[in-house]
């Protein structure tokens, strides 16, 4: 098993008042030639808008963009016709193919909304544009991984043009679960969304990631309450 650790202070941050982006991965004006990216998992950015704030209409092509609120809510307009609220409990995904336009505000007047911006590479280009959103609450599960994206249509979660699976597990202190991998050759880059746990020994904490490959499952044990995001993805980029 071959592993890396990010812990969540070594992260680029970006502070434009309105918005404050820690980067796990180079993007923008961070750039760190040793943090381009984990396999195709390009972008993990943990983003904090304030009050009716927002990204104004801008293009993105080639890329699956996924977002995951975690405080608050989160407007989304696009030059396909979608006008929707992502809330907490939500996961939205976007392949951006031959080329879309989109907004993102904070919904919310009174309080800052709180997100994942997820990029990965996709192994299809010049696809047509699609967007999707799904409510998690009727599939969670309590102390065991639970999909919430995969290559598949017909699977549970959301689907992306890319041979990668993620997983959200939320956990009470001391308990755990294996995770295998879908497809040989495949890493996971373990996020911890709160609270503490082990993985091959290491302590992780809040917004700390770890990647693990070469293997073909791993244990995560929560040594306080935890919620983690595990992403699967190939670790090699065609």
């Amino acid at each position: 098993m071959n592993t890396i650790i990010h812990r969540a202070d070594t992260r680029g941050d970006a502070n434009h008042g309105w918005l404050h982006s820690k980067h796990t991965f180079s993007f923008a004006n961070y750039h760190n030639p040793e943090r381009m990216n984990f396999g195709v998992l390009r972008v993990l950015n943990d983003d904090t808008v304030s009050e009716s704030r927002g990204f104004g209409t801008h293009p993105h092509q080639d890329m699956e963009i996924v977002s995951i609120p975690l405080e608050g809510d989160l407007k989304h307009e696009d030059n396909m016709g979608n006008k929707t609220i992502i809330r907490e409990g939500d996961i939205q995904v976007m392949s951006a193919g031959t080329g879309v336009m989109h907004s993102e505000y904070n919904n919310n007047p009174d309080k800052p909304v709180k997100f994942l911006q997820i990029w990965i590479i996709p192994n299809k280009r010049n696809v047509e544009p699609r967007y999707d959103q799904i409510s998690l609450k009727d599939i969670a599960k309590e102390n065991e991984f639970y999909q919430v994206l995969s290559p598949n249509k017909d699977d549970q979660g959301v689907w992306a043009h890319q041979d990668a699976w993620f997983n959200i597990g939320k956990f009470t202190k001391g308990n755990s679960d294996e995770y295998k991998i879908n497809k040989k050759g495949n890493g996971v880059y373990a996020f911890i969304l709160e609270g503490e746990v082990e993985l091959n020994g290491e302590k992780l904490s809040k917004r700390d990631g770890m990647g693990v490959w070469d293997t073909d499952s791993f244990t995560i044990k929560a040594t306080e309450d935890a919620r983690v995001l595990l992403m699967e993805v190939p670790m090699n980029i065609n």
